[in-house]
């Protein structure tokens, strides 16, 4: 019986994913089979099974025999995390060399269950199926660079075909080009040429997943001063892309800022993940590159969940769970999201459905910084809110979740994280205080307990003044410190504001 601790959420059931890519093979646990999975443990190895099939037709031996070793290590983890079931996916190599069938009989003895080896349809469907679970919503075309293919799916709501698999993954690239990259080149852009759906991408995002890009994006992010090291949903404009790209093709990989940060073992296929996402960008024109951190692994949980879980916004089941594990009381927490929601339309302020997301969210992430010295209460939330494995939401809008928990604590014009208030558009600011100026006057009328939120209510009087109207009973709350704040949410709103008690 595995002894869960109060930091683990009490009604989750590990699972484990075992992925066996061309490139490298990945245990990945989660907590547990929900919209928004957490990762329980995560280790991987690069076998390269892969490396050399275009010209052996088979997976290279030496990498068969670490996977297997590697394989037993994997089964022993997953039991001993307490995964309750456990799913091998195998990819493009295991599925087309000659040794393949051999192969996967084999792992399937050591990891005593099954293997799925995913066609490649099913790898672009599962995919497209994880872009999906990440974002709120999606419109673009998504591609996943493995080591031995890429995936390319058009999604809008949902995946719109079957999608097209190309043999331009970064092992088999390199090995079908002899090293040379221009002849990488010469055959990214004629098997580009063959992907027809990219053209309906025209003019909407590209969707870059798999590990290659990923690093990409991280080098990208260290040679533009990125203030944010979040891979998932970064944003590479396509000028910016496109001179980036031509110095990474060039091959010279290892004076370029930021190189340190990137696996040796990784570094040699980049010029050729960089060619590819040139040829990917000339056929397409989109309008930008978002990074995804969810592919085939986490489109695959997503595909168990029933249709209703699948229809819950993943940004607000990952706060909810985070208000879970570390706020006083999530009631107190929900409370707020619905006063807040009646604030600012009692304010006349106008929200877009991603400001009410994001909202919803800060509110459920307000109190999770309690047990920290009240001198850091602010900069602890911030922290964990800026960097937590969040999707659903963009960076500007994880900026605007991270300083609302800042201000609340700190003050409303703290300027700690200027770096981070770069990050956020004028309007998340301006908003940020306004709704960490709520929080602070109603977290000292409920001493962070639910039942009291809900019984204030806003009141226009005669003269045009907004009350919040205390009802008689609570009539001891009234004081000196909640009729200041108010004051100061006052001011941030620009409007006339008085406390008062029901008559």
């Amino acid at each position: 019986m595995i002894s869960v601790s109060q930091g683990r959420l009490q009604d989750r059931l590990p699972v484990s994913v075992i992925d066996i890519g061309s490139n490298s093979i990945r245990l990945v646990v989660y907590e547990g089979l929900v919209r928004s999975p957490t990762v329980l443990f995560n280790e991987k190895m690069l076998a390269g099974l892969g490396r050399g099939i275009v010209s052996t037709g088979r997976l290279d031996p030496e990498a068969v025999t670490r996977s297997m070793a590697e394989f037993r290590r994997f089964r022993c983890l997953s039991e001993q995390a307490g995964a309750e079931r456990m799913f091998v996916l195998a990819t493009a190599a295991a599925r087309e060399a000659v040794n393949g069938p051999d192969f996967i009989a084999r792992a399937e003895e050591v990891l005593g269950t099954e293997i799925r080896v995913l066609s490649g349809h099913e790898e672009a469907y599962f995919s497209g199926l994880g872009v999906i679970s990440g974002f709120t919503p999606v419109d673009g075309i998504s591609g996943d660079l493995g080591g031995g293919s890429l995936e390319l799916v058009d999604i809008k709501g949902e995946i719109r075909d079957v999608g097209i698999t190309l043999p331009l993954g970064g092992l088999r690239l390199q090995d079908m080009a002899k090293n040379s990259l221009a002849q990488a080149t010469r055959i990214a852009r004629e098997e580009v040429a063959r992907a027809g759906l990219l053209k309906n991408g025209q003019g909407r995002p590209f969707y870059a997943v798999g590990g290659t890009w990923r690093n990409l994006a991280r080098l990208h992010m260290e040679m533009t001063n990125y203030p944010l090291g979040v891979m998932h949903h970064y944003e590479i404009g396509i000028d910016s892309a496109a001179s980036f790209l031509r110095q990474v093709a060039k091959g010279d990989v290892e004076k370029t800022k930021g190189i340190e940060g990137i696996s040796k073992n990784r570094r040699s296929l980049l010029p050729y993940g960089a060619i590819v996402l040139q040829e990917v960008l000339a056929a397409m024109k989109p309008s930008k590159i978002i990074v995804s951190a969810l592919g085939v692994r986490e489109g695959f949980l997503y595909s168990l969940l029933d249709a209703e879980l699948q229809k819950a916004d993943p940004l607000i089941s990952a706060a909810e769970e985070l208000a879970r594990l570390r706020s006083r009381s999530t009631t107190h927490a929900h409370e707020l999201a619905a006063w807040t929601g009646t604030t600012f339309a009692a304010f006349g302020i106008d929200e877009t459905e991603d400001e009410a997301r994001y909202r919803q969210a800060a509110c459920l992430l307000a109190d999770i910084g309690w047990r920290a010295h009240p001198e850091y209460r602010g900069k602890q939330s911030l922290n964990i809110i800026a960097h937590a494995s969040f999707t659903g939401v963009d960076h500007p809008g994880r900026a605007f979740l991270a300083l609302t928990n800042l201000f609340r604590h700190e003050g409303l014009f703290n300027d700690s994280a200027a770096e981070l208030q770069s990050l956020a558009t004028p309007r998340y600011l301006e908003r940020a205080r306004l709704l960490a100026a709520s929080m602070r006057v109603v977290y000292i009328l409920s001493a962070a307990m639910p039942g009291v939120i809900p019984r204030l209510k806003w009141e226009k009087q005669d003269d045009g003044v907004l009350a919040l109207v205390l009802p008689r009973e609570l009539a001891g709350l009234y004081g000196e410190r909640p009729v200041g704040r108010l004051a100061q949410l006052a001011k941030i709103a620009n409007r006339q504001l008085v406390l008062a008690v029901e008559d």
